[in-house]
């Protein structure tokens, strides 16, 4: 199955291309005051290293500019400056150096304020998104409605300044109405959309809401852009966003590991050994390859054939697969060493 993207514009952020049909960018944000430079420098390079593209920052005052302008020269990353209530803020996070600046409508609305960004938007030749959260839209009627109408008035508000260089986002907590939100808006206008779900709640709960609401509106074709929003670790959101956008088959990374759940007839320790084995693979940098670790011989066989690279486990020893053909029997305790190891001769 192949998913039919919506056409969108294209939107540049630093090298990275935003829509026009291109494959899906994945974001994060910081979660260090951005005027503690040093630790946002460190959390920028994990978050390269773990396959972010976009990094987003909290602009909350006149020390996080000063912070912003030192992390910009020290990372690799875009950098986008999150701008609340204080406009003149973005026009210091444009001086500082942002890729991009991110506006809430909730809480920046005034027409000449509004107006003095977007001039200095244009001057740099750097993007907006407009960012809308449930948590700070005005008005009557549903979530999803309300959202939509405050982003329709923001971009016309925009657009009479003579600026289109847009990305939208319209997240709520809830993931029907993030849904709903986000089909009516790909329904009526062509900017491409930035996808998430916010204030996720519990890191695991998190994971699955945005899992949900991001793989329906992207098999749909709806999404340039997404940030998984995690109460956790930075890196993690980055995780999941990779696996989402691997299960639907729009992005590859790495190697993609299948295994199977075990039960009663597994007589190895699979769970251990996935894990050590997903530890290991997510500090190097791999070519994509589909690799079957399986704990008995019910399916082990049949899907370590399907898979470039398979093991299915008996008691102590499994059968190594490469290509669908056996090539021979590998101890339990050395099987993350010859998986790596055949790894190598495969991209060698």
């Amino acid at each position: 199955m192949r998913i039919k993207k919506r056409k969108t514009r294209l939107v540049k952020v630093g090298k990275i291309s935003i829509g026009g049909g291109h494959p899906v960018v994945i974001q994060s944000m910081t979660k260090f005051r951005t005027a503690d430079f040093e630790k946002v420098i460190k959390q920028i390079n994990d978050l390269e290293h773990a396959g972010c593209q976009i990094v987003r920052l909290a602009i909350k005052e006149k020390n996080d500019l000063e912070g912003f302008r030192k992390i910009k020269g020290k990372v690799n990353l875009p950098l986008v400056a999150d701008i609340h209530f204080d406009y003149k803020l973005a026009l210091g996070a444009i001086d500082s150096g942002a890729d991009k600046i991110r506006l809430n409508p909730g809480n920046i609305y005034k027409k000449e304020e509004v107006r003095e960004v977007v001039a200095a938007l244009k001057s740099a030749k750097i993007p907006m998104r407009i960012g809308l959260n449930s948590g700070s839209v005005r008005g009557s009627g549903s979530m999803p409605d309300k959202l939509v109408k405050s982003a329709l008035d923001y971009i016309r508000m925009v657009e009479g300044f003579k600026f289109h260089d847009i990305v939208v986002s319209l997240k709520a907590s809830n993931v029907m109405e993030t849904v709903s939100a986000y089909r009516k808006f790909a329904s009526v206008c062509d900017y491409p959309l930035h996808l998430g779900v916010t204030a996720t709640g519990f890191p695991y709960a998190g994971a699955i809401k945005s899992s949900i609401a991001l793989g329906v509106l992207l098999l749909e074709g709806i999404g340039d852009t997404i940030r998984v929003s995690l109460t956790d670790k930075p890196v993690k959101e980055v995780w999941t966003a990779k696996v989402i956008l691997e299960s639907l088959g729009l992005r590859r990374f790495g190697p993609e590991v299948i295994s199977c759940p075990t039960c009663g007839r597994c007589e190895v320790n699979l769970v251990q050994l996935v894990g050590d084995f997903e530890k290991k693979v997510a500090s190097l940098r791999l070519k994509p390859v589909k690799i079957a670790l399986m704990g008995c011989v019910v399916n082990g066989p049949g899907e370590a054939k399907e898979a470039e690279i398979g093991v299915a486990f008996g008691k102590d020893y499994g059968l190594l697969f490469k290509r669908g053909k056996a090539i021979k029997k590998i101890p339990f305790s050395g099987c993350i060493d010859a998986l790596l190891k055949e790894m190598e001769n495969k991209h060698g």
